[in-house]
């Protein structure tokens, strides 16, 4: 399999081969593309959970519960900036 690569990227490549870290521009890419795989894992498992948690939720709404939009906002807002915190 052949790659084509921009200037630039082609330059990092070459850079973190030549800082000793790899031994080869192909050592750098399945690198790279070991990274994405589990970017896109924890990516699908973040939107499997949100899946289940959102039909938890509306489960509960269609069954009369209701709940307080200040503390709903405040788990929002802590939900939103643990997970600013992990990206």
């Amino acid at each position: 399999m052949n790659v084509s690569l921009t200037p630039e990227l082609e330059e990092f490549v070459n850079a973190k081969v030549n800082s000793g870290r790899y031994r080869s521009p192909s050592d750098v890419v399945k690198d790279a593309l070991r990274l994405l795989e589990e970017h896109e894992q924890l990516r699908t498992d973040r939107l499997a959970a949100f899946d289940q948690e959102l039909e938890r939720r509306l489960d509960e709404l269609d069954r009369g519960c209701q709940a307080d939009p200040a503390e709903i906002q405040t788990r929002i807002k802590y939900k939103s900036d643990s997970l600013r915190k992990i990206s």
